[in-house]
């Protein structure tokens, strides 16, 4: 399962990196060091249903709800991390 906690804390954008690029190396069989948070999708071959698949395990991961219109704002693995970082904020206000 995940290293993430389950409460309401925050995850870090570092603890957040880590499970993204963690992520998408397991699912693209890429080497995790050559993916940082200016790789874009399509640099690393990501289509529609990888970008889904990655928004579900993010959703699971840090106990969040991407909004199904954001899919498409999502270029980048640091556009992720801001929009998690973006949602857990407005969760905990």
């Amino acid at each position: 399962m995940s290293d993430e906690k389950s409460d309401s804390t925050p995850a870090t954008a570092e603890a957040i990196e880590k499970t993204i690029i963690g992520f998408i190396s397991a699912q693209k069989t890429l080497d995790p060091n050559t993916i940082t948070t200016s790789s874009t999708f399509d640099d690393l071959q990501m289509d529609s249903l990888d970008k889904i698949n990655l928004s579900f395990e993010v959703e699971e991961r840090f106990q969040i709800s991407i909004p199904d219109n954001a899919l498409d704002s999502l270029h980048t693995v640091g556009d992720v991390v801001a929009g998690v970082q973006r949602i857990q904020a407005e969760q905990k206000a």
